[in-house]
């Protein structure tokens, strides 16, 4: 069994299980849509990952009609929402950390996290 990020399926393979021309992966490729490992030949090699997203490439092209671009700027978009939630369970976790240790925020206090640097800055009222 292979990871979930372990790039393993040739650009044939992918093809044929998705049902769609290889040219076609390669022009998402080309539109950066998706991103395949290459072997030292050159070798596209693709993770379930991969195919994962190109497979919600197809369903937003072909069942939505939305063109290569508007995928895009969705894709990004779902990326940036990912990258929000992981930070809430972050910060969640840092409050509920910082909630054991200290006992609760007095309510005349607030809590902020500066992004960069990871700190947390406790304000009095």
């Amino acid at each position: 069994m292979h990871g979930y990020d372990e790039p393993v399926f040739l650009i044939s393979v992918v093809a044929k299980v998705l049902k769609i021309h290889p040219q076609t992966l390669r022009q998402y490729e080309r539109e950066g849509l998706v991103k395949p490992s290459r072997t030292e030949g050159k070798m596209r090699l693709y993770s379930q990952r991969d195919i994962d997203r190109i497979k919600m490439i197809l369903r937003l092209t072909r069942e939505l009609g939305v063109n290569l671009a508007g995928v895009d700027i969705i894709l990004r978009l779902k990326e940036q929402m990912e990258e929000m939630e992981r930070e809430i369970e972050e910060l969640k976790d840092e409050l509920a950390n910082y909630q054991a240790a200290n006992g609760q925020i007095p309510k005349n206090r607030s809590m902020v996290k500066k992004r960069d640097s990871y700190e947390i800055i406790i304000f009095e009222e």
